[in-house]
């Protein structure tokens, strides 16, 4: 492996409908929850589905496409790079939050 990649490829349900956002300096940005699932057996035999919360972001065209055709249920695939930020609350506390900054979505066949 010559170089290493920030990369991330992940397909699951929005959790609400893409919140939109226009910046005062003309740009969009959607964002949205995508919940994964993952499946297995306990040793009992039990079978059990774990899911995860991401926390997911795009820009300009992705966005523009995300707003007109993606809402709550549906499944997609996004692909993008993982982005870890830090921001201070109105209270003076530290937060700090890692999002998939998605430069493409891929709507599936299921609507969820």
């Amino acid at each position: 492996m010559s170089t290493l990649k920030n990369s991330v490829q992940l397909m699951g349900h929005l959790g609400q409908d893409p919140e939109v956002v226009n910046l005062d300096s003309g740009k969009k940005l959607v964002k949205f929850s995508l919940a994964t699932n993952d499946y297995y057996t306990k040793k009992d035999g039990e079978k059990v589905t774990s899911t995860d919360w991401h926390n997911i972001v795009a820009w300009g065209k992705t966005a523009d496409i995300i707003e007109k055709y993606v809402t709550k249920g549906r499944e997609v695939i996004v692909r993008g790079k993982l982005s870890s930020r830090s921001y201070e609350t109105k209270e003076g506390d530290k937060r700090y939050i890692t999002e998939v900054v998605c430069d493409e979505v891929v709507m599936t066949a299921q609507k969820g």
